[in-house]
């Protein structure tokens, strides 16, 4: 296994028999105003860059998940002789169109967007799974939302890995049962018990968004929760479709009600303007000081691969998910994920796509945490604590899931616009000024 490994931008996890809707298909047939040119190659031939007995891989992942990534191979490798070669970076997208645009795409690509992934099938680059695997084969992997998700004008692309479960809360059980905190049920209990832990003398919150050229998604995740939960499942469809404009009357509120989280006076560890410095794999880790910086961080289920080995699950660290705001919404949950394409099809590409949609390396790294998988025949048996098991739960009994907003926009728009509007909201930008630069932006 070969690797080049670097601090990375967003990543993801998720779980067993995962029920999506179908307006999670919402931003599949956006398109960039940046699109990805079109290489007019054949892709059932040796493309350029590609090399006999090696598959190249291009992703995001953190150096931690990286490694974990890299572990799920490695039974690829020893009974195929095929070597793996992973690369990330801390800016995929604008590494990935060098790539396209010098005729050197990797083999395979982990992308986090389906609303990229269908810029790439626009501009002819991504070979569809049924080219080399049945339908039978894919179904009898994946619950049909999962595969809707992966595909574009029905053709399947994408081979889902990982998702996660992003509507999360993270505490340390022991620091509140010190303090006799109680786990909030609505927006309002959560609101008091950041009050109650300000009169304490306490931080309630530990917030980071820096995330190197992917900084800012921490914070559309909390403006995605927080519309799904004021406006409900449609009317955040709506917004993510484009049907509603960004800058709407209910996402102006969802941005200022973070807005007031982020500022409050004593609500979040260092300001808002730190916590835009704050790299967010860092951030959580302030739940763990002795005495808390913080007590609360909200993140998905990904982060617990940044926490030490040595803290332990239901002790150490628990979570719950981010409340209800209006009732008659319920507790939605806000999802995303990582899916596997291929550019160039040639034999060890399609041995190694043939191989990621088996148990096999799904199983791997959820032994090795933080992780879940929308695989049907992983059984919740493998994730190695209860913490994760609970998760996993947390989702098959949900009512309402919707997927990343800011992964389902166009590609331009989610993951560089939003992204870089949520910093410059952090550091002071209003919430009406920043949506109409985005909205600005729309194809």
């Amino acid at each position: 296994m070969s690797s080049t490994l670097k601090a990375t931008g967003k990543s993801t996890d998720r779980t067993i028999g995962l029920a999506l809707v179908s307006s999670l298909l919402l931003g599949l047939s956006s398109c960039s105003p940046e699109p990805f040119e079109t290489n007019e190659i054949n892709k059932t031939e040796a493309p350029p860059g590609s090399t006999p007995g090696v598959v190249t891989i291009l992703g995001q992942f953190s150096e931690e998940d990286g490694r974990k990534f890299e572990q799920s191979l490695i039974p690829f490798e020893k009974r195929t002789g095929i070597d793996v070669i992973y690369q990330t970076t801390d800016d995929f997208n604008s590494l990935l169109r060098m790539r396209i645009a010098s005729f050197y795409e990797p083999d395979l690509a982990v992308l986090p967007q389906p609303g990229l992934m269908n810029d790439l099938v626009e501009g002819s680059h991504l070979v569809p799974l049924t080219e080399f695997m049945s339908p039978y084969a894919l179904k009898s992997a994946y619950p049909d939302r999962w595969l809707d998700l992966g595909a574009v004008d029905d053709v399947p692309y994408g081979l889902w890995y990982r998702i996660s479960l992003q509507s999360l809360v993270w505490y340390r059980p022991t620091a509140f049962e010190g303090k006799g905190y109680d786990i909030p049920n609505t927006w309002n209990e959560l609101n008091a018990l950041a009050d109650q832990i300000v009169a304490d003398g306490g931080t309630p919150w530990c917030i980071g968004l820096e995330s190197g050229a992917s900084s800012g998604w921490p914070a559309t995740d909390w403006v995605e929760d927080i519309v799904l939960r004021t406006e409900g499942p449609e009317v955040y469809s709506q917004w993510v479709n484009n049907t509603m404009p960004f800058n709407s009357p209910p996402v102006v509120a969802a941005f200022k009600e973070f807005g007031r989280i982020l500022t409050k006076k004593g609500y979040v560890k260092g300001n808002a303007k730190q916590a835009a410095n704050t790299p967010y794999e860092e951030s959580a880790l302030g739940i763990f000081s002795r005495p808390p910086d913080c007590y609360l961080h909200r993140q998905g289920s990904n982060i617990s691969s940044f926490f030490p080995k040595a803290k332990r699950a239901r002790v150490d660290y628990d979570v719950f998910p981010l409340p209800s705001i209006d009732p008659k919404f319920g507790t939605p949950l806000l999802v995303a994920g990582e899916a596997i394409v291929m550019f160039n099809h040639t034999p060890e590409s399609q041995a190694l796509m043939e191989y990621l949609a088996t148990p096999e390396p799904h199983e791997i790294w959820a032994g090795l945490g933080g992780f879940l998988s929308p695989h049907k025949q992983v059984s919740t048996d493998q994730y190695p604590d209860l913490v994760t098991r609970n998760i996993a739960q947390l989702l098959d009994d949900a009512e309402v899931i919707r997927f990343d907003g800011s992964a389902l926009m166009p590609g331009y728009v989610g993951t560089d616009i939003f992204w870089a509007g949520m910093i410059e909201f952090a550091e002071g930008k209003s919430a009406e000024e920043v949506t109409k630069e985005i909205e600005s932006s729309w194809p």
